[in-house]
């Protein structure tokens, strides 16, 4: 089913303006009247979100900058919060053949060095470090 909304007539002239953008989006938005828009379908990632927020959102960064982060911004953060869910957690016990693969996606991976909150997921010990570390040489 549709979600109906009651739109401005400014509201709904950007949608009207803006078709081709909002549909790059992921989004059928279409004009059901001079003040009232239908939302008929978004990003399968954004199916939980509030339509009529979020439409209301783009549609005033649409009408305010011509363009919008409104959807990218919501789909990096639900894929940001299924990366941490999915990660590898402390005191996890790896297989050898898991360890290899983590390291081989990290390879391939542009910022693999922190998470998605800013922590570090390695770091570079000189042998000294390590030495301290273990108590060697002590």
């Amino acid at each position: 089913m549709p979600v109906s909304i009651a739109a401005s007539r400014a509201e709904v002239a950007t949608a009207e303006s803006e078709q081709e953008a909002i549909a790059k989006l992921g989004i059928e938005l279409d004009i059901a009247g001079p003040e009232t828009l239908l939302v008929r379908q978004l990003p399968a990632l954004l199916a939980q979100a509030d339509p009529e927020a979020l439409v209301r959102q783009m549609l005033e960064e649409l009408a305010r900058y011509g363009r919008t982060h409104q959807v990218e911004a919501r789909v990096h953060e639900l894929l940001s919060t299924m990366a941490c869910h999915g990660s590898v957690r402390a005191n996890r016990r790896l297989t050898i053949d898991e360890m290899n693969a983590l390291l081989r996606d990290m390879e391939r991976t542009e910022r693999s060095d922190q998470c998605n909150h800013g922590r570090p997921t390695w770091t570079q010990m000189g042998l000294k470090a390590l030495d301290r570390l273990f108590l060697r040489g002590q």
